[in-house]
């Protein structure tokens, strides 16, 4: 089995089955139950095809408002729920796009505090996905516009709770640099550098989430059960769920 296991569609990119990478007790997470993706707005006939023949029963769309407006899921079947992480680096990005002036550093301080934010201010969001997973919700799909920052820091919670090793939990993060088709999206004139930089799956900033949730709670342990509802009794149903027997 190639890991991650990707999904190719015509209308997206960065589909893929987080199954098959290896976690508690050295139990492989089952294929076809949770899944991760890009935006679904543009699929095909033959991709509509492709996803139905998934079974999903639920798809997490982290988008925010105008997001969804702007390229709601065309998918059919599945139920949607909104879970809704508004863009937090806009005014940030905005003020990269207009001065076309910003160092790489400047930049990558913007996009830190953005992954932090995944952690300290999307719980909620976070807590419901792993609420649908515990309910017997899958298999599901959760993703954003690119499957590569909200999407990505979400899939690295769900590998961690199921104890897949952190080197693994990376690189599952930074595949999406080989799987994300970026001619979605529109980043004006800049240097290539920072374009590369905008646009690239950084494992510092997935660390530096990480590192905020750890601090602020006392260790990720507890971060799981205070912010995201995960005790050692619901990470232990989780793995029951996800792991191969």
């Amino acid at each position: 089995m190639q890991i991650p296991i990707t999904i190719a569609l015509e209308g997206a990119s960065n589909v893929r089955d987080l199954g098959g990478y290896i976690g508690r007790d050295g139990r492989a997470v089952r294929s076809g139950l949770v899944f991760r993706s890009a935006a679904l707005a543009t699929l095909t006939d033959a991709d509509l095809a492709t996803m139905g023949a998934l079974g999903l029963r639920v798809i997490c769309d982290f988008r925010g408002v105008e997001e969804r407006e702007r390229a709601p899921t065309v998918l059919q079947g599945p139920e949607i729920v909104s879970l809704p992480i508004e863009p937090s680096v806009g005014a940030g990005l905005r003020d990269i796009l207009e001065t076309k002036n910003a160092t790489g550093e400047a930049l990558h301080a913007v996009l830190e505090r953005a992954y932090v934010a995944y952690a300290m201010t999307s719980q909620a969001q976070y807590r419901a996905l792993f609420a649908r997973l515990l309910a017997g919700d899958a298999p599901l799909l959760f993703h954003c516009s690119a499957g590569k920052d909200r999407t990505g820091f979400g899939a690295a919670l769900v590998l961690t709770a199921l104890g897949v090793a952190w080197p693994d939990v990376v690189a599952d993060f930074e595949a999406t640099n080989r799987l994300w088709r970026r001619d979605t999206v529109h980043v004006g004139d800049l240097p290539p550098a920072i374009q590369e930089s905008l646009l690239r799956a950084e494992p510092t900033l997935l660390q530096a989430a990480f590192a905020a949730a750890a601090k602020a709670h006392g260790s990720l342990d507890a971060y799981f059960e205070q912010a995201l509802g995960l005790d050692a009794a619901a990470r232990t149903q989780l793995c029951e769920m996800l792991l191969e027997s």
